[in-house]
């Protein structure tokens, strides 16, 4: 869905978080602007890459994005992945705007979890299983965090953590099944193209994000939140009614 501006943003984005997790909107035009509507929506979380007020601005930085978690300050494609799995609790709001649009590719990939995990259920309902055993999955290294790709949380609800480059380490268990996994998220991922002012806001406990490859000179914009208590913005997705899954 799309929140118009001229609303009230923080209101119509936390309905629409709470319906599908995932919100587009438009006529974003300064840094500031994104940083008070980002706080107006929740705590703004600061990053290993972000600046004093808590924006990480995502571009090509050449030969800084070959290391090992630097690859969004590069041009090649970001597999879908969800954010800051490598801490205890990763922040549960992304707001992504366009600064400047490259000169061709580029596009946003957008997965959700709930579809992906849905779909397992019924074509590989033991990959669920295996996905979603405690302490199967390491993230971010030896001082990050080892959990599950699917993660229990309150209210009988889902939580995704989810990335493929070197900062995972799965277990055998979880190895057999990521093939199965990979063709169900592919089976979900949309793309889109952002223009200058565009962006989204996804629930970064449901949702998976990446883009793909581009060229020229292409400037986004990140803000990492957690919803204000008011707007009772849900983690994850609940879990469905005919899935039996160990905790």
């Amino acid at each position: 869905m799309f929140v118009d501006l001229q609303q009230d943003w923080a209101a119509g984005i936390a309905s629409g978080l709470v319906a599908e997790g995932f919100v587009r909107f438009d006529r974003v035009r300064t840094r500031a602007q994104l940083v008070t509507l980002g706080a107006s929506l929740g705590r703004i979380v600061a990053h290993r890459d972000s600046d004093a007020d808590g924006v990480t601005i995502l571009q090509d930085r050449g030969g800084f994005a070959h290391r090992i978690g630097f690859e969004g300050f590069g041009t090649g494609a970001l597999a879908p992945h969800t954010d800051r799995s490598g801490v205890t609790d990763p922040p549960a709001l992304l707001l992504v705007v366009c600064g400047h649009k490259g000169t061709s590719g580029g596009e946003c990939i957008a997965v959700d979890g709930d579809a992906v995990y849905h779909d397992l259920a019924d074509v590989a309902p033991q990959a669920i299983s295996a996905l979603s055993q405690p302490r199967s999955v390491l993230f971010g290294g030896a001082a990050g965090y080892l959990g599950s790709i699917f993660e229990h949380a309150q209210g009988g609800r889902i939580r995704v953590r989810y990335r493929m480059d070197g900062l995972a380490q799965y277990s055998p268990q979880v190895s057999r099944w990521l093939p199965e996994l990979r063709r169900a998220i592919d089976r979900h991922t949309s793309q889109f193209v952002l223009d200058p002012g565009q962006g989204y806001v996804l629930h970064n406990h449901r949702w998976l994000h990446g883009r793909t490859a581009f060229t020229g000179d292409r400037v986004i914009y990140r803000l990492s939140l957690d919803p204000h208590p008011e707007f009772t913005i849900p983690s994850g997705f609940q879990t469905p009614s005919n899935v039996g899954v160990a905790p």
